[in-house]
């Protein structure tokens, strides 16, 4: 099937409504256009220059918490939630009351995410994987009781208020089955040969459009981006997340899945895809220098420290993964003390490593800003 000659599907008539069959995509795809080969050779070249990434920093695998973190966040922004950064790095008891539901929502979201990494090592990318996450994703928070973990058996829709108003009607629950099917060998059909940025492409739209859940369908379609990549290895580590791309060209990303539908138009939805990957790993490679280059500046500000230095590293090792500690979190980190947990944040604040968030003298939170910072750019 070439992009050119691409039909998206037909409206079916319903009871009261139509709904939108789209064509299956499980077969053999080829181009006309030039400008998607450019695209595909610019993409995998900057995933291969962050995927360097991933093998030159040393403990690599301490900063990777935060990429899903940032990550959680963005994808759960798009669907209403607002947290910042700085909320979702602190414990549920540190966040206000009127942002935990939220908080959640995000710490779900990372949870899904690891939960699915760790599938992958001994399931492929199926649909049994995405109602794993899925249920992992929706539960004990807004959506809990839209059947988490099961696709949906009744109609959905999306924008409006209801079926009559709606912008877009998925596909009726008697169409899913044979939909997902297709979908689903796509995902791992080694008897075509479809280069995996551009399967990945397809395959996103596909899902977007079939939206098999009651809720929680954008939020899994952009986390089965990072799957699929790192599933297939063009990732080494899960380091690269379109949501930020999606988020700032909001408006763009969904004006072009509706193009494809609408319009029949699947090469312009790829070449947009494919940008958003280049510009997301460029930004990648970028946060990757600039926590390097705070990791060498720390260590040398730790030199200064004497008796402490081998404390502070430890603890900053921590940081890495977790940047919010209390004087009580420092104390078990490191096997000390009251006073010394507390002379030790006392000296990391004073050189600018921590900076005190709550304003409180009891139950005091230090928050690890310049590295949180790296992720916010």
């Amino acid at each position: 099937m070439k992009f050119e000659e691409f039909k998206s599907g037909t409206y079916k008539n319903q009871f009261q409504y139509k709904s939108f069959l789209p064509s299956k995509i499980n077969h053999q795809w080829t181009w006309d256009d030039p400008r998607i080969n450019l695209l595909l050779e610019k993409a995998a070249q900057t995933l291969g220059e962050l995927n360097a990434f991933s093998r030159i920093v040393p403990n690599v695998d301490l900063f990777i918490r935060m990429h899903i973190l940032k990550e959680a966040n963005t994808s759960s922004r798009i669907e209403g939630t607002k947290t910042d950064i700085e909320d979702v790095v602190l414990d549920e008891s540190s966040v206000y009351p009127e942002k935990r539901d939220d908080w959640q929502e995000v710490q779900n979201y990372v949870q899904a995410m690891n939960e699915a990494i760790k599938q992958l090592e001994n399931l492929p990318l199926s649909l049994r994987l995405i109602r794993n996450t899925h249920r992992i994703l929706m539960t004990n928070v807004r959506g809990k009781h839209k059947t988490p973990g099961e696709f949906r058996t009744s109609q959905n829709w999306i924008g409006g208020s209801s079926l009559a108003d709606a912008a877009f009607i998925p596909p009726n629950k008697d169409d899913m089955s044979d939909l997902l099917d297709d979908f689903e060998h796509f995902l791992y059909n080694d008897r075509i040969v479809v280069p995996h940025l551009i399967r990945c492409a397809i395959a996103h739209y596909q899902f977007e459009t079939i939206h098999p859940f009651q809720d929680g369908n954008g939020r899994i379609g952009r986390l089965l981006i990072t799957l699929y990549l790192v599933s297939n290895h063009l990732l080494i580590k899960p380091t690269l997340y379109l949501s930020d791309f999606f988020e700032r060209h909001r408006g763009a990303y969904y004006d072009s899945l509706t193009r494809v539908r609408n319009s029949n138009d699947l090469g312009q939805w790829v070449r947009f895809f494919l940008e958003g990957v280049i510009e997301t790993a460029e930004k990648g490679k970028t946060t990757f220098a600039q926590i390097l280059k705070l990791h060498t500046n720390i260590e040398s500000e730790l030199m200064n420290l004497g008796k402490k230095t081998d404390n502070a590293r430890k603890l900053l090792m921590h940081l890495y993964q977790s940047p919010v500690v209390s004087v009580k979190q420092v104390e078990s980190i490191l096997g000390v003390k009251y006073y010394s947990a507390n002379e030790l944040i006392k000296t990391l604040v004073e050189i600018n490593i921590l900076e005190e968030t709550t304003g409180y003298s009891r139950n005091r939170v230090f928050m690890f800003k310049r590295y949180i910072d790296v992720f916010k750019e």
